[in-house]
């Protein structure tokens, strides 16, 4: 079996100094309202979206941390036909799937679920979460960050 390998194609943090440190900046305000399992189902669930292995590999690693068990990582591709994950975290991934698509916009029943689990902080800091996991996604996917080199 071949391996296929990337070259990475730049050190974002050596050459966008400026905008890596505001990113995590964003990234550790967004954090602060939410709960360290969702926000991880969250971090993973964009990143499989987006095809960031980087970022995958990272996040399930600190879901690990987190508590997280395996079954539940290996069932997040498929969490609507899993019965391993609340309604809050279903409304979690379904407006996780939502924003990250942006299939037409964020349906109206999929932000109401999202309301219905989360008070106003925390949607903002779960919405905040969402975004803030693209971008590192598409920074890390554009420069082909490298799995398991931090």
């Amino acid at each position: 079996m071949t391996q296929l390998r990337h070259t990475p194609r730049l050190d974002f943090r050596t050459t966008a100094p400026k905008v890596f440190k505001a990113v995590l900046a964003l990234d550790a305000a967004a954090k602060e309202s939410l709960d360290p399992v969702v926000l991880e189902l969250v971090q993973i669930r964009t990143s499989q979206l987006n095809h960031c292995t980087y970022c995958i590999e990272y996040h399930t690693s600190d879901a690990r941390g987190a508590g997280e068990t395996e079954q539940r990582i290996y069932q997040l591709s498929g969490w609507r036909e899993s019965l391993l994950y609340t309604a809050a975290e279903r409304a979690a991934l379904a407006l996780t799937e939502a924003v990250t698509l942006l299939p037409g916009g964020v349906p109206e029943e999929v932000y109401r679920q999202a309301a219905e689990h989360f008070d106003e902080p925390q949607l903002a800091g779960l919405i905040s979460v969402i975004c803030t996991a693209n971008v590192w996604n598409r920074i890390n996917v554009t420069t082909r960050a490298t799995p398991g080199v931090r």
